[in-house]
């Protein structure tokens, strides 16, 4: 049987040796990346402050997996879409780590606790 799997995934990290260009690019663009705008996404949501000390990008990853197999690594995807993109961007950074939810997995447990209290009434 195949299950649809959701992934939240939170890419920490810090900014390392950015140049004069990528400091005014992130401080025009700052109000854009706030936390309080941010979103899971598949592309991914990049936030940081205006001290431009740290940043996080979060992602939504979606896998459809069959029970015999195991799930895909979603931090493993996340942190690979995350190093493309800031090279990309030509933002030097260091001390990368990632936090993963099952967000299905809650899901079904808040469905189940649901189901539960139904059966109690």
């Amino acid at each position: 049987m195949t299950i649809e799997r959701v992934y939240r995934v939170t890419v920490r990290g810090r900014f390392r040796e950015l140049s004069d260009e990528a400091r005014r690019y992130l401080t025009r663009a700052q109000a854009e990346h706030d936390i309080f705008v941010s979103a899971f996404t598949p592309e991914g949501t990049f936030t940081y402050d205006a001290r431009l000390a740290f940043f996080n990008l979060r992602y939504e990853i979606r896998s459809a997996t069959d029970d015999a197999d195991p799930a895909a690594d979603p931090a493993r995807a996340a942190l690979a879409e995350s190093e493309m993109f800031l090279r990309t961007m030509g933002f030097g950074y260091s001390h990368l780590r990632t936090d993963v939810v099952d967000a299905t997995a809650i899901w079904d447990d808040a469905a189940r606790r649901s189901r539960a209290h139904a059966g109690d009434s």
